[in-house]
């Protein structure tokens, strides 16, 4: 009882430790609000600022509270095969079984060692650009990162989302920069009223400054994997096929990259919804032949065009 109490204890500390970039992030938001609208209080600026901080609300709730999608049921080992699988000792029965039940299974990756990608912890077979996460402790769809700054997985079904509050954030960091630089020039000359807003001016003016570098050298980098069609994790380490690596296997042009993110509607590009075109288990790659009777997605449909 004891053992197992002391690890409940101690992932419920981990929970709360998690939650503090989060904190953190949230207080410095919550501040530069009080200190933009309350103390600077621009007038004309006011209606652009609370447009882009509300994009920008929303697009990071949406990427912190939006579940990170998990293979379907499909790519779970059935009972008769995890002890089927168990009874095996060598890894070449092992992986004739992993490739009887691959067969019917749209998966085209594999290992460096050119084995079936098979995941011990949760029993499945990983999907085409689906990576465990020791954090979340779960296989994650089209895995990108985990990130500290949300306390959460970055993948399938939020990165639109966390491209967008890289975008917004940016955007709030370069406004509240460039509204707040003659104010800024002011402090410095002696020409602002002796006040306590001259010491938010100051603050502001830096920290918004500040952000803007780090989120802008982020933003390009994302920028960059869209317009590639890869994750982050793919840029380290190149994702292999049956015939072999290619850090490119995924690339289908810049347009299309973008459109696997954003979807193929225009207006849903720039709001925090759910718009990116396929399931998460199957992606369209410029490497693979398809085979015709195999099918695109285990489900035969598209459940995330439905929602």
């Amino acid at each position: 009882m004891a053992p197992s109490g002391s690890r409940s204890i101690k992932k419920g500390c981990q929970r709360v430790l998690y939650w503090i970039p989060v904190l953190f992030i949230a207080l410095i938001v919550a501040w530069s609000y009080y200190a933009y609208v309350l103390q600077l209080c621009i007038v004309i600026y006011l209606l652009v600022y609370h447009v882009i901080f509300i994009m920008f609300v929303w697009a990071y709730w949406q990427t912190i509270f939006t579940r990170p999608m998990n293979p379907l049921k499909e790519f779970h080992l059935s009972y008769s095969d995890k002890e089927l699988l168990e009874r095996e000792d060598r890894g070449e029965s092992q992986q004739e079984i992993l490739r009887r039940i691959a067969k019917d299974l749209p998966i085209y990756t594999r290992t460096n060692s050119g084995a079936i990608r098979f995941c011990d912890r949760c029993q499945l077979l990983k999907p085409d650009r689906c990576h465990h996460c020791s954090v979340c402790d779960k296989c994650i769809l089209k895995m990108d990162h985990h990130c500290p700054w949300v306390n959460n997985c970055v993948g399938f079904s939020n990165y639109k989302f966390f491209m967008l509050f890289l975008a917004y954030s940016l955007l709030y960091c370069l406004f509240i920069t460039a509204t707040d630089l003659q104010y800024f020039i002011k402090f410095w000359t002696n020409s602002l009223p002796d006040t306590q807003a001259k010491f938010h001016i100051l603050f502001l003016f830096f920290s918004a400054s500040m952000f803007s570098v780090s989120l802008a050298s982020l933003f390009i980098y994302h920028c960059w994997l869209v317009c590639k069609n890869r994750s982050t994790l793919e840029a380290v380490r190149s994702p292999v096929f049956r015939h072999g690596i290619d850090k490119n296997g995924f690339s289908l042009g810049c347009s299309k990259n973008f459109r696997q993110v954003f979807g193929d509607e225009l207006k849903y590009w720039p709001i925090p919804v759910f718009s990116s075109l396929g399931d998460g288990c199957s992606f369209p790659t410029c490497l693979v032949n398809l085979d015709p009777e195999q099918p695109s997605s285990p489900m035969g449909s598209n459940p995330a065009s439905k929602g």
